[in-house]
Order: C-alpha cells, then structure tokens, then sequence
C-alpha cells in the first residue's frame, strides 16, 4: 500500500517532493518499529522478573515425587517451548533465557515439554538429590524384578490419567507378545489387579487381543484412586486412546463424567471386575504365577501365566501416628463432600488433595472447616487453589500446625502460638499414600530410590 501511494505520488509531484514522503513514512516506521522493540523488550523483562519473583517464592520446595522434568542449561535455548506446551498452571517459567521447573507441586508428568523442546534439553526423571522416591523396579515394558509381573500406573510413579491409561495399554501389548510360546494348562493367561485407569485400559486391550484374562479389584466400585477425588472435583488429563472406545478428549471433566464413560465403555464389551478381592502375595510355580488372595473371610490363590499390577497407591495412606488416629471419625479420604453438611471438620495436610477437600467441604451449608498444616506456605498445592484458599473465609487455616492427639470430639493441635483444641466431629488425614512395601515384598519385587534417575517406562 506505502509502494502503491508513493509511486502515484512520484507521477504527480517534483521528484524532491516525492523523497521528502519517502523519508517522512520510513522515519515514521522507524519510529513506530524503535517503539515496539522498546515496548516488546519492557513487556519481556517485566515477564521475566515475574518469573523470576515467582522462582525464588517456590525455591524452597524439593522436587515433586512424580515424573518431572530436568532441563539442561547448557542446551536450553530459551524458546519457550516447553512453556507454552505444559497444561499445568505456571509449572515451566523463563527465567533469564532459560527454561525452569519453578511451581514442583503443579508438575504431575505430563510430558509434553519433553516432546515440545526443540533441542532435545529436556529429560523426564523420577525423584532428585534431596528427595528420593522409592518406586517399584520394572523395565521399559513394565515387567518388574519378578518374571512374569508386569506393573502400571500410579504404583509405578505415574499419577496422571492419561499416563497411566498409556502404560496399561503397552504393557498389555508387550504380555500379549510374551505369551505366544507359553504352555496350555489350567492358569489363567492374564490377570489383572486394579479398576483404575490403568487396570481399565489394561482390560479394554486385552479384551480387544482376546487374551484369556482375569480382572480382580478390591474394592466395591470402580474407578480407582479416581474415586477418592472430591465430588464435582475437575480432573485434568489430556487425549489419549481408549481400546475399543477411541479417542478420548477430555482436557476438563468431574470425576462422576469420567467413572460414566468408563462404566459405559466396559458395558459395551460386557466386561466387568470381580469387585471386593484382594491381592496379599504373588510368588512362582513353574511357569506360572500363584497369586494369594482374600475375599472377606476366605482365600483363594489365582494361577496365572501373567500378572499386571495396576493397584496404585491408595491401600497405603499415610499416618499422622499419634493417639486416636484409628477412631471410626478419621479418615484418609473424602468421597462425597454432602455427606458432611453440618458438621465440624478437620482436614490435616497441605498438598492439592487436602486444599481441594477443605474447600469442597466449606462449600457445603452449616460445615466448619478447619485446615491444618505443619508449614507456613501451601507449596505442594497447584497455584490456582492456593489462590482459592486465601480467598475462602469459610476455611479457618492452621499454619505451622502439628497434631498431637485426636479424641471423640476434639483435635489438639501444636502452632507456634502454643496448644490448640479444635471441636471435630469429623477427622480427615490427607496426607499421601506410600509404596505398599509389604505386597511388593510378598510378591518378590524389588524397589530402588530414585534420586534424579531417568524414567524408561512412561
């Protein structure tokens, strides 16, 4: 448009008039380009000193226990790939032309600044110097120190949904591509332990591959650690293949939608867990596998040429280990926030589970919500519920605050102001979960600390 006015402009004026508009618009461009590289470069370093406020806010907090990722400095070209890639709120800045895991507790494995860096300065590890992670050994087709046993899923280090629906799925394949040569006899082919995402894909594959399989849970419903979340509590996961259904697409869901598409999708294979069987130990016999399980009262052993573990974590919560934590009014889960309407509650802990239960639980009408937590600062919760809990009245919040006892009504709680007694009808300890040593132990597997160990199995 500028070339088209000045050459109509040289056709009908003196050539040292035509000059003077070439030299009037390049001046004025040059003036309008030298104010959006200053604007662009004052935009810039307040975005960096942003991130770099935000960084030292989040210095103190180790590493996350899940997958995460370590950048290399020496590689990282600042083009904020990474970045713009990750899902999670403010979990990869740019500090100083370099990318940087600044917000630990908003990381949760996604991955996707791993495929997203275009100079190959990212790797995917489990755990870090200062904060080992004990986890299950398995190898890069998620068969564990015990021939034959396979492992997927949370209890694998992986707690995204998406994650986990992946690795039932390729461990499945890599079972199925195992039991070609193996003998004819009473066992089953393939046993499958957990109805959480892993196990549910795991059964959808196998189903579609034919393989002879067997599928236990111990619980009365499906859904896994899933069916611990609040109600109404937004589950984040992104794309991934379910067998038999197809693509999923759910970047934004609630827990009830996501149990719906999967009831829906096993009833469409007719396919179902065998609900309240628990696995104790799993040991070899010959080629096959003896799995010990209890069903209430009575035992039954399970040979199985295969076995798949996707039990997660949750059978092993964490415990505060003081008196009165076995009282029938102390929990280590929430299901269902409306079944507490009018009632005074405690929750203990500081990551998202705990954050996300107090204010599930404020919301309800007549609930006193009471959230202690041993620090200062709610570093392990994701940024945006720790926005929603420094606005929330409704939740009185403890900081710095130690448990010393439960009894039938009350809590006593340790703060730096001295000792606090807080009426409680209701006790909810959410706290984490640890490895189930004791079934891994009986079932001959082994377990490595991983301090910044490179994951081969995601």
């Amino acid at each position: 448009m500028v070339g088209i006015f000045l050459s109509c402009a040289a056709r009908r004026a003196p050539l040292r008039f035509s000059v003077k508009w070439i030299l009037l618009v390049h001046g004025i461009a040059a003036v309008f380009a030298i104010v959006w590289m200053i604007d662009a470069a004052i935009r810039g370093h307040r975005r960096e000193k942003r991130a770099a406020d935000f960084l030292r806010l989040h210095a103190a907090v180790e590493g996350p226990p899940t997958l995460h990722p370590v950048i290399d400095p020496e590689i990282c070209i600042g083009s904020g790939a990474c970045v713009r890639a990750c899902p999670e709120d403010r979990a990869l800045v740019l500090v100083n032309g370099k990318g940087r895991l600044a917000q630990a507790a908003g990381c949760v494995g996604h991955g996707d600044c791993l495929r997203a860096c275009p100079v190959g300065a990212i790797t995917l590890v489990f755990g870090s110097a200062q904060r080992g992670v004990d986890l299950p050994e398995i190898d890069a087709s998620f068969e564990s120190s015990q021939d034959g046993l396979y492992i997927a899923g949370e209890l694998g280090g992986m707690g995204l949904i998406a994650t986990a629906v992946r690795q039932g799925v390729k461990a499945v394949t890599a079972i199925h591509d195992s039991l070609r040569d193996a003998p004819a006899d009473d066992a089953v082919s393939l046993l499958i332990v957990g109805a959480g995402p892993a196990g549910i894909a795991a059964m959808l594959e196998a189903h579609r591959l034919g393989i002879n399989a067997r599928w236990i849970e111990k619980e009365q419903s499906l859904g896994g650690s899933v069916r611990g979340y609040p109600r109404g509590k937004i589950v984040m996961t992104t794309p991934v293949d379910l067998p038999i259904y197809g693509r999923v697409h759910l970047r934004r869901t609630t827990k009830a939608a996501l149990i719906e598409l999967w009831t829906d999708v096993l009833a469409r294979g007719d396919i179902a867990p065998e609900y309240g069987i628990a696995v104790t130990g799993v040991v070899t016999d010959g080629d096959a596998l003896v799995v010990s399980t209890t069903r209430g009262s009575s035992r039954q052993q399970i040979r199985a040429r295969r076995v798949l573990l996707a039990t997660g974590r949750r059978g092993r919560p964490r415990q505060l280990s003081v008196p009165g934590e076995d009282l029938h009014h102390v929990h280590h889960h929430l299901d269902d926030p409306m079944d507490h309407d009018h009632a005074r509650i405690v929750v203990v802990g500081g990551g998202d589970v705990a954050v996300e239960a107090a204010l599930a639980l404020a919301e309800r009408p007549g609930t006193q919500v009471t959230l202690c937590h041993r620090g200062e600062r709610f570093d392990r919760a994701k940024p945006a519920l720790q926005a929603r809990l420094a606005e929330a009245t409704a939740v009185t919040v403890l900081r710095g605050a130690e448990i010393d006892a439960i009894d039938a009504a009350h809590v006593v709680v340790r703060t730096a102001d001295g000792p606090q007694t807080v009426t409680a009808d209701k006790v909810f300890v959410l706290i984490g979960s640890d490895l189930p040593a004791d079934l891994l132990g009986a079932s001959g597997i082994r377990v490595q600390t991983h301090r910044g160990d490179v994951a081969v199995a995601v």
